[in-house]
């Protein structure tokens, strides 16, 4: 994201600040070369992505962007760690593939012909343009919280019973702390 999308205190306009100087000519005009300005990818809900997506961003702007631009999830074989964090914390699905997985996906989406893919969270599969399906690994508590749309101040408030068991069974347990 480049710095002169940092400077306003809201989110607003983030979207076209995101791979700004790829996506648009110096001009303005956007960049016919760019995969995203290019149709069937124009729009697309996810992304696959090289490996170490995400490094130098430290900042949640990148993430802003990725989801005002409509960005659901990302496919790669690895993310920078505070970009892994940041979209975690704002809805952004993370999917990690075997470098073979993602080659074969990366081929598959560069072709007008088998572009399309599908994501199905709930199942932890990609289906690919030829029907064959990539399944994928996900923590069990990140899954339910992007189905359920759930923060994690949510996440944790759908816990409130068993954190109350267990301050009373840690508080029983050990007295001297009441």
């Amino acid at each position: 994201m480049p710095k002169q999308f940092l400077k306003g205190i809201d989110r607003n306009g983030l979207d076209r600040g995101l791979f700004f100087d790829l996506r648009f000519l110096t001009n303005g005009d956007k960049n016919p070369d760019f995969v995203l300005n290019q149709t069937p990818w124009e729009g697309s809900s996810f992304l696959v992505v090289g490996p170490n997506f995400g490094c130098g961003s430290s900042r949640e702007h990148a993430v802003w962007g990725l989801k005002q631009l409509g960005i659901r999830a990302l496919i790669g074989t690895s993310f920078a760690g505070i970009f892994y964090d940041n979209c975690q914390r704002n809805g952004v699905l993370l999917i990690q593939l075997s470098e073979a997985e993602l080659h074969k996906l990366g081929t598959l989406v560069s072709n007008l012909e088998t572009a399309s893919i599908s994501v199905d969270l709930e199942a932890q599969t990609i289906t690919l343009a030829d029907k064959t399906s990539i399944s994928f690994s996900i923590d069990g508590l990140r899954k339910e919280a992007l189905l359920l749309g759930l923060d994690a101040i949510g996440s944790t408030l759908q816990r409130t019973d068993a954190i109350r068991q267990f301050e009373a069974a840690h508080l029983q347990a050990n007295p001297w702390l009441a």
